[in-house]
């Protein structure tokens, strides 16, 4: 009979056989992008310009003091903290995956493996097939080239008015908005409900909501461009289906994925753009905001946010109404 294992040589086996497997440094418990580097690297660089500014914001014209749901805290600093850079190791991993590479994707019916560039060319084909908003959303329904499709509860695809001439853009749903199937129904969709009323805006009436992902990514975390990607031609579609008037861009995903810039949302809000997709005919204004999200973790950004909704409105009037000047 041979020696009885101790749990030193079972954690010694376990640790040869990850060893064995690839894996050469310790998971931490703040999810990593192994993607970001290698695809910023491969985009072109006229894909990075922004596009022409639009109009200017009213900034000189805001009012001394915000709304008191649009105010900041007392005491609470104006700067967000820095961002970490990723400091992950790009290497392939035990299947022989380059850096960057999407892995495999399983459709759950039928069994079949697809790349990453298959995947994408499915989008775009479901994508171009639907002609109308109904079309579209049942197409995702029926799109499995985005691995958040299998840890999601629900797809959240749109709420708000279906004749609305503002849309807004977000990033990605969260707990709350997978379990419901709708966007911005949690805390962060409370404060956006409240900012658009201190403006003469709702969802029921005139605003029309959706997100750059239309599944959670678990636990909240960043989306890859490995999954932004295979959910853009969706959003897309879904933009020139509702042909809105105006565009709100709410937060960095948001802004940075439609107008194809590495300006952080900073730079970016309280700014117009013209944003246009193959998929449609002319531009649409579109006006970068800061994300509710951002806002109650910063509340003295509020005031910026302020300004940019007092921006969106004056344009707004003045293009419903001539006699408005700006």
């Amino acid at each position: 009979m041979g020696a009885m294992s101790t749990p030193r040589d079972e954690a010694l086996a376990a640790l040869q056989w990850l060893i064995l497997a690839g894996a050469d440094e310790a998971i931490g418990e703040t999810p990593v992008d192994r993607y970001a580097a290698a695809q910023a690297s491969r985009q072109a660089p006229q894909d990075r310009a922004k596009p022409p500014q639009r109009r200017g914001s009213p900034e000189s014209r805001a009012p001394e003091r915000p709304p008191a749901d649009m105010q900041a805290a007392p005491g609470e600093p104006a700067a967000p903290p820095a961002e970490a850079a990723p400091t992950h190791r790009q290497r392939a991993d035990a299947a022989g995956r380059r850096p960057g590479e999407m892995p495999p994707i399983r459709r759950p019916k039928g069994g079949e493996l697809k790349t990453a560039e298959q995947a994408l060319g499915r989008a775009h084909e479901l994508a171009a097939q639907a002609s109308d908003l109904q079309q579209l959303e049942a197409a995702l329904a029926d799109y499995d080239g985005c691995p958040l499709k299998a840890t999601a509860t629900n797809l959240v695809f749109a709420d708000g008015a279906a004749d609305a001439r503002v849309m807004i853009v977000g990033e990605a749903p969260g707990a709350d908005e997978d379990r419901q199937g709708k966007p911005f129904v949690g805390v962060s969709g409370q404060l956006l409900d409240r900012m658009l009323a201190c403006i003469g805006f709702s969802r029921e009436h005139n605003v029309y909501i959706s997100n750059v992902l239309f599944w959670r990514p678990p636990g909240n975390r960043t989306p890859t461009p490995a999954e932004v990607a295979s959910c853009l031609p969706f959003l897309e579609r879904h933009i020139a289906l509702k042909e809105p008037d105006y565009l709100i861009l709410s937060g960095g995903s948001s802004a940075k994925t439609l107008l194809g810039t590495t300006e952080g949302v900073l730079k970016l809000r309280g700014r117009w753009f013209a944003y246009q997709n193959p998929e449609m005919p002319a531009p649409v204004p579109a006006l970068v905001t800061l994300h509710p999200a951002y806002l109650l973790r910063q509340p003295a950004a509020k005031r910026q946010a302020w300004r940019d909704l007092l921006s969106f409105k004056t344009v707004f009037e003045a293009d419903r109404d001539p006699t408005v000047t700006g």
